[in-house]
């Protein structure tokens, strides 16, 4: 895993690549009691336990209060939400949305309706939305001028599954330049917003943890303890 600052469109973002093929990345929602980890240093609490760390981590899909997921949701094979097909409200209803989906040794971002053609086998999944690029295209609905702008963080992911992107924005930015960042500068062809106001970023290989309220699902990577 290895995280980078670039500077897109007079915006600075922080860029995540993971290796799924080489590194461990997984989905973290409850803990062994059934209640959510909310914090970054919940897991790591949990992993040192096992030996483990949590390398890298970012909120991962949209929650209630509670902080269930509010769409489709997996964690090592167990399906705890099932998809939530078609329009709503809030971000997440603005169509089309998607799944990230964690395999072996790969993970790949789906339109939703695509998803449930597929029916990819994944040990992790999180539904979020709206989608930024598809199969190379921006989300239709994004506006080159649009004043709605926050911190906001995603992923995005290669055709075969083998590259992952992860990026968080480090200014108040517009959802077209969101998605501009990883087709045009990252050259990704699928990836898939995860929220606002609320993205946290942790990566402590550059001395960065965000501090925050308590998050629903989170993604990481997971390594030795050194």
């Amino acid at each position: 895993m290895t995280c980078t600052d670039t500077t897109f469109r007079n915006a600075d973002y922080t860029i995540c690549e993971v290796d799924p093929a080489q590194e461990e990345l997984r989905l973290f929602l409850y803990d062994g009691t059934g209640q959510p980890f909310g914090q970054f240093s919940a897991i790591d609490a949990a992993l040192a336990e096992q030996g483990k760390r949590l390398s890298f981590a970012m909120n991962a899909g949209m929650y209630h209060e509670d902080r269930a997921p509010v769409g489709h949701y997996v964690e090592d094979g167990a399906e705890i939400m099932r998809v939530i097909p078609g329009p709503g409200p809030g971000n997440f209803g603005m169509v089309p949305n998607g799944v990230f989906c964690i395999g072996e040794g790969t993970a790949r971002v789906y339109e939703t309706e695509d998803f449930l053609k597929r029916k990819p086998a994944c040990r992790f999944a999180t539904q979020s939305g709206p989608m930024l690029v598809i199969d190379g295209q921006l989300h239709p609905r994004f506006l080159p001028d649009s004043t709605s702008r926050h911190i906001r963080n995603g992923v995005g992911t290669s055709a075969d599954g083998r590259r992952v992107v992860f990026a968080i924005s480090r200014q108040l930015v517009n959802f077209h330049d969101f998605a501009s960042l990883f087709r045009d500068e990252l050259g990704l062809p699928d990836a898939l917003y995860f929220d606002g106001n609320v993205s946290r970023l942790h990566a402590p290989a550059i001395g960065r943890s965000d501090p925050g309220w308590k998050l629903g699902p989170i993604v990481g990577t997971v390594a030795p303890l050194d």
